[in-house]
């Protein structure tokens, strides 16, 4: 599923059924941003960093329980790529300088997760080192937890393109306030954001919950993708002429998520980004009304459709790629992948997905996706024994290997929206087909 060239040896085989048996649980849906219901943020006294506009502060109210990391490219002392960390929660702030802890770490991102590429145990570990290098963070991150418990909610907004992990962030025990450890994106609701071109100094905007129908595309390679959506009102398409027509017109019927399920492919140039064989800037010449009208949830069952391009080379100081590109143009939140998932893993993450949305309309998408990497966590046990790249018979340990991977799939599905956004798929009048040309159903 992805454009990458592959490297390193091919240390897993027959991953696919053991994967597919795993019991991943499921993700939500997302709000749109009107101009309405807005958090403004404080404009700071220093200048803009990062890439894009975005700010190095974010705002000077929040609402109680949310808090904000705001994450921007910075400067090392020896001229290295680094980042700044400042978060806000109430009076609960930290600021972590650009340091020797804190440069680019391309070891740690989720994008080497694959088949033929680094061990997952060596991911884990390098991602567990990182996460014990920001010991000011994890401090701060109980802070805020032991103050607002369950009703915390965090906001990254991360602006660099260094792919950090933050959902696999390790967070350090407290037993002074009774808090368990473990990885940030299955111990509280947590979010992305990034600038997306729509205005300066702006974090997602609260407004009504994605409600309505399901317009899809599903390539051949995912048809049985459409079982998933069987209880609900949908039109799913099998070529991707028909679905971007549908998704340009608004219907009667209000769409509340839209699906892809697809390739993607990656490179360091935004020509190299694809969804379906279409390209980053095919995409980007479409209007999607249905978006801005509808404010529907947008879900990107691809490889890689959560990776970012920093677009120097079309002449722009700015991150592109289709979670940006969907949230740009309307979408009320949006589901992407942080690198190439496998095709039966997806599969079983997006049925477990529609299926928790079903069972609990009222939770918000964050919040699924929680549930869903804390019971991919419980079925891991103990992240204390990390299994080891070989046995003691100097052997690879595959089955080792294959249980860390299905962990790290888990948490590779990132939400970009507001933290409370909700979905509503509707069921009245069952599944509808689509009928326009093309071979859509």
């Amino acid at each position: 599923m992805s454009g990458e060239p592959q490297r390193g040896a091919r240390w897993l085989s027959g991953a696919g059924s053991m994967v597919r048996r795993a019991a991943l649980p499921a993700l939500r849906t997302a709000n749109r941003r009107d101009p309405a219901e807005v958090v403004p943020l404080r404009r700071p006294h220093e200048p803009p960093s990062g890439t894009g506009s975005g700010a190095a502060s974010p705002y000077a109210r929040l609402e109680n329980g949310l808090a904000v990391l705001r994450v921007v490219r910075a400067v090392g002392k020896e001229g290295e790529k680094a980042y700044r960390l400042d978060g806000w929660c109430g009076d609960l702030t930290v600021t972590c300088v650009p340091g020797p802890t804190r440069l680019v770490a391309p070891a740690v991102s989720l994008s080497n997760v694959r088949r033929e590429g680094e061990y997952p145990s060596e991911t884990l570990r390098a991602i567990q080192w990182w996460s014990d290098n920001q010991a000011e963070l994890g401090r701060w991150i109980n802070l805020i937890r032991a103050r607002h418990g369950r009703e915390l909610s965090l906001l990254v907004w991360d602006d660099t393109g260094y792919e950090l992990p933050w959902e696999l962030f390790w967070v350090p025990g407290d037993a002074r306030h009774g808090l368990d450890g473990g990885p940030l994106g299955a111990l509280l609701v947590m979010a992305r954001w990034l600038n997306v071109g729509l205005a300066d100094y702006d974090l997602p905007r609260r407004t009504a919950d994605c409600h309505g129908r399901v317009l899809g595309y599903l390539h051949k390679d995912m048809a049985d993708d459409r079982h998933v959506f069987t209880a609900y009102e949908s039109q799913l398409h099998q070529e991707m002429t028909p679905f971007l027509r549908a998704l340009d017109t608004p219907s009667e019927r209000r769409t509340g998520l839209v699906y892809l399920g697809c390739h993607g492919t990656y490179g360091t140039t935004v020509s190299r980004l694809s969804l379906g064989d279409r390209t980053w800037a095919e995409f980007n010449g479409e209007d999607m009304r249905v978006l801005r009208t509808d404010g529907a949830l947008v879900c990107l069952n691809a490889c890689h459709s959560g990776r970012f391009v920093d677009n120097r080379a079309q002449g722009e100081h700015a991150l592109r790629g289709f979670a940006e590109l969907f949230l740009r143009k309307g979408a009320g939140g949006c589901v992407a992948t942080a690198g190439g998932v496998g095709d039966p893993e997806s599969r079983v993450l997006v049925r477990r997905l529609v299926h928790e949305m079903a069972a609990h309309p009222r939770h918000s998408v964050p919040e699924t996706l929680r549930f869903f990497r804390a019971s991919a966590v419980r079925e891991f046990g103990s992240l204390a024994a990390i299994p080891t790249v070989r046995n003691d018979d100097g052997q690879i340990d595959q089955v080792g290997q294959k249980r860390v991977l299905r962990l790290l799939y888990a948490f590779m599905f990132h939400y970009y929206g507001h933290p409370e956004t909700v979905l509503h798929l509707v069921t009245d009048g069952g599944p509808r087909t689509g009928k326009g040309a093309g071979g859509e159903r």
